[in-house]
């Protein structure tokens, strides 16, 4: 009986530490995946195509399981809110880029629900993105 029940013991903590090891592994590679649309985002510079690089690299990201969803959230969200503190230094309290911030997250937003980032693609980008 203890043999039984110290197997079962030793499953449940294989079982869980190999979820938290795959949660891992999933965020880090959803990390990537958010890195490499902000990376083909500034090699494109391409006009009105950062809201397709936002949902694209949230969308990639979440595919990864709920490690990647979650690493594309905290990253979108840091991404933005250090982007309004920036902008607050720069423009003053006038709200100079707060219309641009909701987009952006609406656009991360798409990305995670496992919506088509294709929605946000600009005619002309190149098909290399």
């Amino acid at each position: 009986m203890k043999l039984f029940t110290g197997l079962i013991f030793c499953s449940l903590v294989l079982g869980v530490s190999s979820q938290w090891y795959s949660f891992f592994g999933e965020a880090a590679q959803g990390a990537w995946d958010m890195w490499r649309a902000y990376s083909d985002m500034r090699e494109a510079n391409y006009k009105d195509a950062d809201k397709y690089f936002h949902a694209r690299g949230n969308y990639n990201a979440t595919q990864r399981g709920p490690g990647g969803a979650w690493a594309a959230k905290v990253i979108s969200d840091l991404r933005e809110n250090s982007q309004r503190v920036t902008d607050f230094f720069r423009y003053g309290s006038s709200g100079h880029g707060a219309e641009d911030s909701k987009a952006d997250q609406e656009a991360n937003e798409w990305g995670r629900s496992g919506k088509d980032p294709n929605h946000f693609r600009p005619d002309g980008l190149p098909d290399k993105y």
